[in-house]
């Protein structure tokens, strides 16, 4: 394994060789990415930095990052090439396994490869307070680090080291364990372990062999650990209308707009981050309410842990290219928490920040109002401003049995990640005759129809009347509609005697639905309009009749009910209370 990946990093490093490194900054193109494996408050440990990388590695390249900070880099290259070479590399030892993928706006002046001619201009090292607009009493605040003394002797290193707090040689011990120096307890004692991996760190980065950082050295490190947290603009920020403080990803996310229980903060970068602030009034069942309308939302995946305690909940939901993470709890009558939205393939640098935001959280006096934000676009589709998670595809079912089992349309169950009945219920699935469209569902846990399905035992005749009942706007209007019709064959064009074919409008929502006579007694189920590639006329529609369906239920070890040859026609009242009562909808979810 490790001679692919050698052979691998050979490769990269030939086809790197044939860039010109010095005009790298002028020939990126607009997706292009970087790896960013080192940050440092001094341009000249920048430079050393970078010059020892040249000797190793292809393609580095040194730029300011603003605040005062200098950052190596490799690259450019494209987002699928920066993610396997910093896979190589990593493999091999060659970068820092906290490096990850940076992106062309946060890198200012090139500072290396050095022009022979060219004077290096550095950006001032002091950034105002950032001030978000007025209306959502948002203040960020961005550290600016402290340059580090000369460096030290030994004697000089140790005194400077026993002022360190607990908390400070914890931190160190920490940076050298994420750097791959150090594998033992995080205590802050510095005895033979750690002192053993400062040493190799020393060693790896060019320094005196001591196994006593000094204080530039140990900024070094702290740096290094913490560049995910650079890259993105970690500051401190205070929401006073929330009555929140935390430190936030300030580069990557802006103050937008309040929509209770929400302070949205939108992405303004590249990576696609966003952040909500959670803040409302309210007490348990507020607490537990909000835990079950969050998971109704797209930003919230629905696969991921969940955790939910007697006054305090987290979520955390992956899918559909994002990772969120939620929290919030309840004290002194108040809800406040927060959801984090990240992408995909940037996990080390999401947990980096994740853990910052955790720790940082701070209640602070105030409650968002909850009218605030009442101008907000209103649509039945959002909440707050946010998208509710839609199924991918919703059609009709019907009840076949007394402990909940519906009868649906092949098609609505096919590559679903949960299936639904009415929203509400999971169901699974029992039976899939996909060569004959028709498949049973079992709800999760038993249910108890108000009606099921009674099975026609004679033949009907042509032309007579028939009926389907189907959610036609998938679920829009809440209640199945009724759509009228007849029978124009009972056999379909190639002759198949277990499809019928109906002189009937239906909608694709109608699909899966039951198609009954004047009775009530189910005739068949209605078949979806478009079947692979070919779309039937306006007005055609097919039916798989009741003996399909009563094979496909006995496969299923189901039992149909059929309904007395002797009935009666219903009523239009009395017809709507039977399909009511038996048709459901079928929702497929990603």
């Amino acid at each position: 394994m490790r001679t692919f990946f050698a052979s691998m990093v050979l490769t990269l490093m030939a086809l790197a060789a044939t860039l010109p490194g010095a005009a790298l900054a002028q020939q990126v193109s607009p997706d292009s990415v970087w790896i960013q494996i080192a940050a440092h408050p001094s341009l000249s440990e920048a430079k050393g930095r970078a010059a020892s990388m040249s000797a190793q590695l292809p393609d580095v390249s040194g730029f300011t990052l603003g605040g005062g900070w200098f950052g190596v880099v490799l690259g450019p290259y494209s987002r699928a090439d920066a993610e396997r070479a910093m896979q190589v590399y990593r493999s091999q030892g060659q970068i820092p396994r906290d490096s990850f993928i940076a992106f062309g706006r946060n890198l200012r002046q090139q500072f290396w490869p050095e022009a022979p001619t060219a004077a290096v201009t550095t950006l001032p090292t002091i950034l105002p307070t950032i001030l978000q607009p007025n209306t959502s009493q948002t203040q960020v605040t961005e550290t600016i680090p402290t340059p580090a003394p000369a460096d030290e002797t030994p004697a000089e290193a140790r005194r400077s080291e026993r002022q360190l707090t607990a908390d400070e040689r914890k931190a160190l011990q920490i940076a050298l364990k994420a750097a791959g120096f150090y594998n033992s307890a995080i205590d802050g004692s510095f005895g033979r372990g750690t002192r053993g991996s400062m040493n190799d760190w020393q060693a790896a980065n060019g320094h005196q062999l001591t196994g006593i950082l000094t204080t530039r050295q140990r900024q070094a490190l702290m740096t290094e650990y913490n560049a995910p947290l650079i890259s993105v603009g970690m500051a401190a920020m205070t929401n006073a209308s929330a009555g929140i403080s935390m430190r936030i990803p300030a580069r990557e996310v802006a103050f937008s707009r309040f929509e209770p229980p929400f302070a949205h903060f939108d992405s303004k970068g590249d990576i696609g981050v966003r952040l909500l602030l959670i803040s409302q009034p309210g007490d348990k069942r507020t607490l537990f309410g909000l835990y079950d309308i969050l998971q109704t939302l797209e930003i919230v995946p629905l696969v991921g842990p969940r955790e939910r305690g007697s006054d305090s909940f987290t979520i955390e939901g992956r899918g559909n290219d994002i990772v969120s993470f939620t929290q919030a709890s309840l004290k002194n009558g108040e809800i406040k928490g927060f959801t984090l939205i990240w992408p995909v393939g940037d996990e080390d640098r999401r947990a980096r920040v994740l853990t910052e935001m955790r720790s940082s959280f701070t209640r602070i006096d105030g409650v968002l109002d909850p009218a605030a934000g009442g101008d907000a676009q209103q649509d039945i589709d959002l909440l707050s401003g946010l998208q509710i998670r839609q199924p991918r595809m919703s059609r009709s079912g019907f009840y076949v049995d007394d402990q909940g089992a519906v009868l649906t349309t092949s098609d609505v169950v096919a590559s679903c990640t949960r299936i639904t009945l009415d929203h509400d219920y999971e169901a699974e699935v029992l039976r899939n005759d996909s060569a004959n469209g028709l498949a049973v569902l079992r709800p999760a846990t038993p249910l108890a129809p108000m009606a099921v399905a009674e099975l026609s035992t004679s033949s009907p005749r042509l032309q007579s009347e028939v009926v389907v009942s189907g959610f036609s706007y998938e679920g829009i209007l809440g209640a199945p509609s009724l759509t009228w019709g007849t029978l124009a064959d009972v056999k379909n064009l190639q002759g198949n005697s277990g499809v019928a074919r109906l002189d009937l409008a239906a909608q694709p929502g109608d699909a899966g639905g039951p198609v009954l006579d004047g009775t009530g007694a189910v005739l068949g189920m209605l078949l979806p309009q478009k079947i692979g590639s070919q779309q039937l006329p306006q007005g055609v529609s097919f039916a798989a009749n009741a003996e399909a369906i009563r094979v496909v239920m006995t496969e299923a070890g189901l039992s149909a009910s059929n309904r007395n040859p002797e009935a009666s026609t219903l009523t239009n009242a009395a017809m709507n209370r039977l399909v009511n009562g038996m048709t459901v909808l079928v929702s497929c979810w990603n």
